[in-house]
């Protein structure tokens, strides 16, 4: 299996290569030069699996021999070991043909960690295979920074530095990143938004001299493993629901667009889909996209939503490249030109992407609501991300015959402030983090400069 990049002029790697690489040398992103395939029978074979098995199942093909059977089995069935469900991803019923997936029963209690918990194994296999050590560097908008942290605070062989942005991201969020004190953990709060922190990451992959040598490796969704690992609850959820005897629709709350990416791989892959509904919160560059085809930044607003508040979906550009039928230099063109001014897809790759995909956005007083009902008439007390996905699912269900799909990414506690806001008490963070509000925190406020972070980076790492 060799990857390619989504700009068409950065060399195909290996699938180690791409793990350890993350951003292609173009500034594009990692795809699978050609897209494995599962089989009806595949599919049928998986029934009664164990999510870890079907994990291996589906991954292997994308690892293309590069880690032994044994082996691989071996760091996929630890990393899932971490999580507090026996299912790992299960499915809860909420209506006669819509079901809720519980992605947030990993350590941090969001779907990141089902993707993070496998690429810090992926990682650390890899970097001890080859004597070296390397530094993380990530931007987060809140759940990715500690699931990353919790995925690789054990890793021996990396120095693991998340950005944040200052006083926005809840009070949990920031709390389960800083309050891991382990010597190879750096956790930086940058004075201005998730999209400044983005860049500067973006930017210090550019160009890392200012390591001197050392490798940089990415734990946000530009690294394909991340995908990777998320196309597999696309697929159990779907299969424990009839695939590939029926087709299953999915909605997802989306902001930087990996999680929708990954369930499209497993379209690709064979598994029968009847649509995806992609749910945005005010922040709504992929529902104006699909919408109106404006595909334009528009100032970042601050939701209760607030993992989703991006005003740039980095992931889009995987999609935008199978849209636009691989063309890397069409690709290229149109993000360059995003960059300064208003913009709009070509009229064929929009109407690729409608025949698939439709969307919905919703407001901060449409969330506080939709908890409420959600509560009402199913008893469970959904985040503020899971919220947006419930009424998208609704207003976009399409064949009421073809069982829904919600992807639950987080766990309501992660987010009380508006579960509180809502009309609710609270609610209770699990057993093996109700003291987390109290524990000691530690962290750097930095200036969003490039210098600034870079130099903090270089001076710290071990």
């Amino acid at each position: 299996m060799r990857y390619i990049s989504t700009r068409g002029q950065a060399p195909a790697l290996s699938f180690e290569e791409v793990v350890l690489t993350g951003m292609a040398s173009d500034g594009g992103l990692y795809v699978p030069e050609a897209v494995p395939q599962l089989s009806h029978e595949d599919l049928a074979d998986m029934a009664g699996c164990s999510y870890a098995e079907i994990a291996f199942r589906v991954m292997k093909p994308y690892v293309g021999g590069e880690i032994d059977d044994d082996t691989f089995r071996e760091i996929v069935r630890d990393a899932y070991a971490t999580f507090s469900h026996d299912a790992v991803v299960p499915l809860n019923q909420l209506d006669a043909n819509h079901f809720l997936l519980e992605l947030f029963h990993g350590p941090t209690l969001a779907f990141k960690d089902v993707a993070l918990q496998l690429l810090g194994r992926l990682l650390d296999h890899f970097l001890q295979k080859r004597g070296e050590r390397a530094v993380i560097m990530g931007a987060t908008s809140g759940d990715t920074g500690s699931a990353a942290i919790e995925g690789c605070r054990h890793c021996d062989n990396l120095d693991i530095f998340i950005l944040h942005p200052h006083q926005r991201v809840s009070e949990v969020q920031r709390r389960q990143m800083t309050t891991v004190l382990a010597d190879n953990v750096f956790n930086v709060a940058i004075e201005g938004n998730f999209d400044d922190a983005q860049a500067m990451v973006k930017a210090s992959f550019a160009d890392q001299g200012f390591l001197n040598g050392t490798r940089l490796v990415a734990v946000n969704s530009i690294n394909w493993a991340r995908i990777m690992a998320q196309i597999v609850y696309y697929v159990a959820s779907a299969v424990a629901l009839g695939a590939p005897h029926r087709k299953v629709s999915f909605c997802v709350p989306s902001a930087n667009f990996g999680n929708v990416f990954a369930g499209y791989m497993a379209y690709r892959m064979g598994l029968p889909v009847e649509r995806f509904v992609i749910a945005t919160n005010a922040n709504d560059i992929l529902h104006r996209t699909l919408a109106d085809n404006d595909f334009s930044k528009q100032e970042l607003v601050a939701t209760l939503a607030p993992s989703m508040d991006i005003v740039v979906s980095s992931n889009f550009e995987r999609l935008l490249f199978e849209a636009y039928q691989r063309d890397g230099a069409a690709v290229a063109e149109l993000l360059e030109r995003f960059q300064d001014e208003p913009s709009a897809l070509a009229e064929a790759p929009l109407a690729r992407l409608r025949e698939m995909f439709a969307s919905h956005s919703i407001d901060d007083a449409t969330i506080l609501e939709v908890i409420r009902e959600a509560h009402h008439r199913t008893q469970e007390i959904l985040d503020p991300h899971t919220a947006t996905g419930y009424r998208a699912a609704e207003r976009q269900r399409g064949d009421a015959s073809v069982p829904m799909v919600t992807l639950a990414t987080a766990h309501p506690a992660k987010f009380a402030e508006a579960v509180v806001k809502a009309g609710f008490p609270g609610v209770p963070l699990p057993p093996h983090m109700d003291d987390l509000l109290e524990r000691e925190e530690r962290y750097t406020v930095l200036p969003a400069e490039l210098a600034e972070v870079q130099r903090f980076v270089a001076e710290q790492r071990r």
